[in-house]
């Protein structure tokens, strides 16, 4: 497929198509409002937004779905049939829709099928894409999105809350936590806070409750016996079951007494973190934020780089957005973006050091004119009593 930015080509000439599943897919899913688990056909065309759907469920999105019309596959199948097409299959259901339109160039995402754009190309469609995000609005939060994803985070502090008290309530012997008499491990906490979670009409998934050296690596979701004395990194990241709008938190703590270089670690982190939160703004550029505080960790005596085939010190990005995907635009990172009113991102630094510990801390923030607020209203509290 020919990749385009397709800023320059007029959209009463240019029909979109999605055949995906809005399930899995944000972008289907932002354009429709219509949860399905299998793949439909979406088309834009000349200012009309319709689906093409099953029988299974024609009339459920025509209930649902929050676009201008729901067509019956079987109707244009049978249309198909009727003009000569043997067995007709989704492409040539898509052409004979766009036959009636007079159009023959088409914009598609980047997850578009293979072998659907090979078709269609055969049938003489120009195909473009466009890198993500493939809808420039998705970007900018309404206040209602913003109000889903408040309402998300406050079940993840509500369900980090209860797997906090349960590291307070765990009693140090050997250097691990025990709870009523058991071991309390990552995969304990995290069945804790993933059940909270559905209680909240959430959905966790990759859940991380990572201590010590296993800490250290960011994307570790952790296993077996907690340590006391240790860091132990809490990242959360649901999504809503109703809204689908995800929320993301992470917290590092330490049930017992941590050494005065892990303490200053933190410290470190959290400083660096609060310092960016002041920094975003509208018109921010979010390379300029990353490297901020990539600066102030090396001037602090905190390298970065690989270690016996081991990286340690700073080595990821310092924010993404945050909306209908965990990760998705703007970026606080080394590559950056400019951020703008209205984007809902993250903000959070980390340090990594095996043998030491490891330190991360997240919040997310909406960004307004002239700075940002804060969504997040949990604590940072370092060592749990």
């Amino acid at each position: 497929m020919n990749q385009s930015t397709v800023q320059s080509t007029h959209p009463d000439q240019t029909a979109t198509v999605f055949v995906a599943a809005s399930e899995t897919d944000s972008n289907l899913y932002y354009a429709t409002r219509f949860i399905a688990p299998d793949p439909f056909i979406y088309l834009e065309v000349k200012g009309e937004r319709f689906m093409i759907m099953s029988d299974l469920e024609v009339d459920r999105a025509r209930h649902q779905a929050t676009v201008d019309r729901v067509l019956s596959y079987s109707d244009l199948e049978r249309r198909a049939k009727a003009l000569g097409v043997k067995d007709p299959g989704t492409i040539d259901v898509i052409h004979l829709v766009l036959q009636d339109t007079g159009l023959t160039e088409i914009l598609v995402p980047s997850t578009f099928p293979f072998l659907h754009a090979s078709r269609l190309q055969e049938l003489g469609y120009t195909l473009r894409t466009k890198r993500e995000p493939f809808y420039e609005r998705r970007v900018v939060k309404s206040d209602e999105e913003v109000r889903h994803i408040e309402a998300a985070q406050r079940a993840t502090e509500t369900a980090v809350a209860a797997a906090h008290q349960s590291l307070r309530r765990a009693e140090i012997r050997d250097n691990y936590l025990w709870l009523d008499g058991e071991l309390l491990t990552s995969e304990r906490v995290k069945k804790l806070i993933n059940v909270a979670l559905m209680e909240c009409d959430c959905v966790a998934q990759h859940t991380i409750v990572a201590g010590g050296e296993q800490a250290c690596d960011p994307h570790d979701e952790g296993s077996g016996p907690l340590p006391a004395h240790r860091s132990i990194i809490f990242d959360v990241f649901p999504r809503s079951a109703d809204s689908r709008y995800f929320a993301d938190m992470s917290r590092t703590v330490v049930r017992g007494k941590a050494s005065p270089e892990l303490t200053r670690l933190y410290h470190a982190v959290k400083d660096a973190q609060e310092e960016a939160i002041t920094k975003i703004r509208d018109g921010a550029d979010g390379a300029v934020i990353h490297q901020g505080i990539c600066d102030r960790f090396e001037n602090a005596g905190y390298k970065t780089g690989l270690v016996n085939g081991r990286m340690q010190g700073y080595f990821h990005g310092t924010g993404h957005g945050v909306g209908l995907d965990i990760h998705e635009s703007p970026r606080i990172s080394r590559t950056g973006s400019l951020l703008q009113e209205g984007h809902v991102v993250t903000v959070e630094p980390g340090l990594y050091y095996p043998g030491l510990g490891a330190v991360r801390i997240e919040d997310m923030v909406l960004v307004t004119k002239d700075g940002c607020r804060n969504l997040t209203n949990f604590p940072k509290v370092f060592e749990l009593d």
